[in-house]
């Protein structure tokens, strides 16, 4: 087995808490290995366009506590990017890069949509290594990503601040939180944070169960409430309706029919921007308290990252230099059972974790009286 000399290094997706702890730790332990370390530029495109940093000892100095990335970030899918005005193939130009560069390997930070891309990778025979950030939490086979803690703590203290208001006012007040498909973020904050109302996307809620739970409270005497809305949670009817349109796609036999069956899926989409809001209208009519929207947005993926987080990273970034020296490729390193140990990316590409029915922090909300929109 040849010995790994020269790695790279990317960050891609959205940005997260972590992932300058990230890089460091998968940085330092390589140089102590002798392994030569270039980062690349702003994800993906950074290996079409040849865009690299030497990551030296001094460059990885002082990043440790440093929210975002030091080699930027970006959303770009090699197999369809846009480059010269056109969408094209990239990824034999990454290719290109990867042995231009001499590298023996490379080491992608990211979530769902950059284990889908590294797969791309590994499948066009480069040397892999991935590791799980999102603060959605909802990668496959790790019981934990990077950034996740980071900004459960940052929703959970919102959700604390909102309280005050909400009483003072008397006022419903429905707090956004991220997590398109999956709902750890908008649970664990909720939970934390004390949200009488948690809505997640694993559970399609019905309004009037939520309002009638609202309204209770107001009889025994409680004049306010807090719902936690994660912003793909949606209602009953439309997880209805979303699932046959998406079932008509499927079965959709001609080119014609897929079109019009896509178009339609696109519309039921479209619709769900804004649906925080339609929610809060909803709850002002069903309860005749006043609703408030608060959508936390941005400011949960900023700052600096929790100690959870660094040393989460710092871990991962560490076992993975550790398995670059023993030449084992394609795998994400994963947390399982409290551990660091490397799983096949093939088989975390396009998987999503959502919260199972079971789970113990769904168990505890209802003990505790949370309404689930159920």
């Amino acid at each position: 087995m040849a010995k790994v000399k020269r790695i790279g290094i990317l960050t891609a997706g959205g940005d997260s808490p972590g992932l300058n702890a990230a890089i460091r730790g998968v940085g330092k332990a390589a140089l102590d290995r002798g392994i030569r370390v270039l980062g690349f530029k702003d994800g993906f495109r950074g290996l079409v366009e040849n865009q690299w940093t030497q990551l030296d000892k001094t460059a990885l100095a002082g990043i440790l506590t440093i929210g975002g990335t030091i080699l930027g970030t970006g959303r770009d899918k090699p197999h369809r990017m846009e480059v010269g005005g056109e969408v094209r193939d990239m990824t034999d130009a990454i290719a290109a890069t990867y042995q231009r560069n001499r590298l023996d390997a490379l080491v992608c930070i990211g979530g769902g949509g950059t284990h889908k891309n590294a797969y791309r990778l590994v499948q066009k025979g480069l040397n892999v290594i991935t590791l799980p950030k999102t603060i959605d939490n909802d990668l496959a086979l790790t019981e934990t990503t990077i950034g996740f803690d980071t900004s459960m703590g940052i929703a959970t203290e919102a959700i604390d601040r909102l309280h005050s208001t909400a009483h003072s006012h008397h006022r419903i007040i429905v707090a956004e939180v991220m997590g398109h498909r999956a709902g750890w973020l908008a649970l664990g904050a909720g939970i934390a944070g004390g949200a009488d109302v948690i809505l997640v996307p694993e559970i399609p809620y019905d309004v009037e169960c939520i309002a009638a739970a609202i309204r209770r409270r107001y009889a025994f005497g409680t004049s306010f409430s807090i719902v936690a809305v994660a912003e793909g949670a949606v209602s009953a009817k439309d997880a209805k309706a979303l699932a046959a349109a998406g079932e008509r796609k499927r079965k959709a036999r001609t080119e014609d029919t897929r079109q019009r069956a896509a178009s339609a899926l696109a519309r039921l989409e479209a619709r769900h921007t804004g649906n925080t809001w339609r929610l809060s209208r909803e709850l002002e009519e069903l309860t005749g308290l006043e609703a408030r929207v608060t959508i936390l947005g941005y400011v949960q993926r900023g700052g600096a990252p929790s100690a959870t987080d660094r040393l989460l990273a710092t871990r991962l970034g560490t076992r993975c230099a550790e398995l670059l020296e023993q030449g084992e490729f394609g795998v994400m390193v994963a947390i399982q059972g409290g551990t660091t140990v490397p799983v096949p990316i093939g088989e975390v590409a396009g998987k999503v974790k959502y919260i199972p029915a079971d789970h113990p922090w769904l168990a505890s909300a209802r003990r505790v009286g949370t309404c689930l929109g159920d």
